[in-house]
């Protein structure tokens, strides 16, 4: 009997079945087991975009930042109080601010103790350290170290930046570089009003020192790194992002701080904010927290401010700025309407001070700011800002809103630095107490009023707590002085004012208000009655 004879499958072959029920077909067709590969599979591989390395950066900028220490001859406070967070932008704490301002609402709903690293407090950026050895022997022995925070130089031969909260109650200060060199400083100068303080470095060297940016082009989700020294630990770097600008947080005319998420605790006061070209685009000046430790919320002065206001102190030790003497006040929706304007932009006056640059160029109570040399002025703080930074001396063209018209004056600012104790003295005086004769209501508005007894205005007596006058803050005790800018003595002259007000097709009427905290504007509707 014929055999035919069967060959061996090749590998070939079994691989063109690509399956098990091809290869088992193989096996059962020639009887003979084909041969098995042993293969293994790829590792994982995921081409991902691949994230930012900051290592670059900080090992460019990590020599130009240092940790500043600051001896003080004062009583270093107890371990009790290392836990404190104090709000402290130029002396003010945080009791001294209004109890509605959402801050000291935010503090004492979470019951936190603050908000700011001041000089002193381990809370916030700027950080005390009591226990820390004081190393340099020529040092004078009485004195102890009271502060730590960060800084940062801005030049080869040893000038330096941090925050004024960190040296203000200094007697000696110390900088530690990236290399753990210590090196005394001397204070050039400080400005409470930005919180700035600018230290100086004599030594035979040379720095690594860093430039400011220019921080108009920094945007929203841009890469920061902040470098510092949180808690006395020495060079620390976090990463994060802009988280927002031109932040208020209540610490003085001249906020505008830059919100970031990177990691800033206690000791970073001073510290710079890097962009990712190695420039300072913030210095580290505050944090917003219930507990005292990094939330992700931290606010840094501008580079722009802060080149400025380094750049006096460079001069001459002090920051200049020009004074107009007006006490303002934001201009509402409300406010808006009740004196024709089409937006609630500009600056209201409560008041000009006597003898002040503006009263002395006609500047009245009751106008509105609404340009100074042609550039249109946002709010309050926009106005404090921009005639800060002419400086004193320069003439300019002030814009304001009086009596439905738009109308020019021209002022000479004065040196808000040389004023500031005439601007003391001419504080308002507590209102006198409202004496009851003569009452009348004025039922559309919910208060009752009598003449003062000094002539001055007509004392509210009586306030419906359900009506927009109580809701808008008027209280009983308080003065009202004028109404539409219109002085009043009577609830018949308060009448007649806003009777004017509605021939002329308004809906509110603007009142100004005295009272022991100082002058304001309210507006209340009148359309009713």
């Amino acid at each position: 009997m014929f055999k035919s004879k069967i060959g061996r499958p090749s590998l070939k072959t079994v691989l063109k079945g690509s399956t098990v029920a091809g290869l088992a077909a193989v096996m059962l067709s020639t009887g003979l087991p084909a041969h098995v590969y042993e293969t293994y599979a790829n590792p994982v591989s995921v081409n991902a975009p691949q994230a930012p390395s900051f290592a670059d950066v900080v090992s460019a900028v990590s020599p130009a930042v240092v940790s500043v220490r600051v001896q003080s001859d004062t009583t270093p406070v107890s371990d009790e109080d290392q836990g404190n967070f104090s709000f402290n932008f130029g002396g003010r704490g945080l009791d001294q601010l209004p109890d509605d301002h959402p801050l000291k609402r935010f503090f004492r709903e979470f019951g936190g103790q603050g908000g700011q690293g001041g000089q002193g407090g381990q809370g916030g950026p700027g950080g005390r350290n009591q226990e820390r050895a004081d190393k340099n022997p020529n040092r004078p022995h009485h004195l102890r170290p009271t502060a730590q925070g960060s800084g940062f130089f801005i030049s080869e031969d040893g000038y330096l930046v941090t925050n004024n909260h960190v040296v203000s109650d200094g007697s000696a200060y110390t900088v530690v570089l990236d290399d753990g060199t210590e090196l005394d400083a001397k204070l050039v100068g400080k400005d409470s009003r930005t919180d700035l303080a600018l230290l100086k470095v004599d030594a035979n060297r040379k720095f690594t020192y860093v430039k400011f940016a220019d921080d108009s082009k920094t945007r929203v989700g841009d890469w920061v790194v902040a470098v510092g020294n949180p808690f006395g630990l020495g060079g620390t770097v976090t990463a994060g992002i802009v988280s927002a600008r031109g932040r208020d947080i209540g610490s003085g005319p001249y906020d505008d701080f830059i919100q970031v998420d990177a990691a800033v605790n206690r000791g970073n006061s001073g510290g710079p904010t890097f962009n990712l070209n190695g420039e300072v685009v913030g210095i580290n000046t505050a944090i917003f927290s219930p507990s005292g430790g990094n939330v992700g919320i931290a606010f840094a002065i501008p580079a722009s401010t802060a080149k400025d206001v380094v750049a006096d102190l460079m001069k001459d030790g002090k920051v200049e700025r020009g004074w107009l003497g007006v006490q303002i006040q934001p201009v509402t929706q409300d406010i808006a309407e009740s004196l024709g304007l089409a937006e609630p932009k500009g600056a209201l006056v409560v008041s000009p001070q006597e003898n002040s640059p503006g009263a002395k160029a006609g500047i009245k109570q009751g106008d509105v700011i609404t340009a100074v040399n042609g550039e249109p002025i946002k709010d309050a703080r926009d106005l404090a800002k921009k005639v800060a930074a002419f400086g004193p001396g320069n003439k300019v063209e002030v814009s304001i809103w009086r009596s439905g018209k738009a109308q020019s004056v021209t002022v000479t600012l004065g040196n808000l630095a040389s004023d500031d104790a005439a601007k003391a003295e001419n504080s308002d005086k507590a209102p006198e107490q409202a004496q009851p004769s003569t009452e009348k209501a004025l039922a559309s508005l919910g208060i009752t009023v009598a003449p003062a007894e000094d002539g001055t205005g007509v004392s509210v007596t009586d306030v419906d707590p359900d009506s927009d006058a109580a809701s808008k803050g008027l209280r009983q005790g308080e003065k009202i002085t004028s109404v539409n800018n219109q002085e009043v003595s009577s609830a018949a002259d308060i009448s007649k004012a806003i009777d004017q007000a509605r021939k002329d097709g308004r809906t509110r009427a603007l009142f100004q208000v005295q009272s022991d905290s100082g002058s304001r504007f309210i507006a209340l509707p009148i359309n009713e009655g």
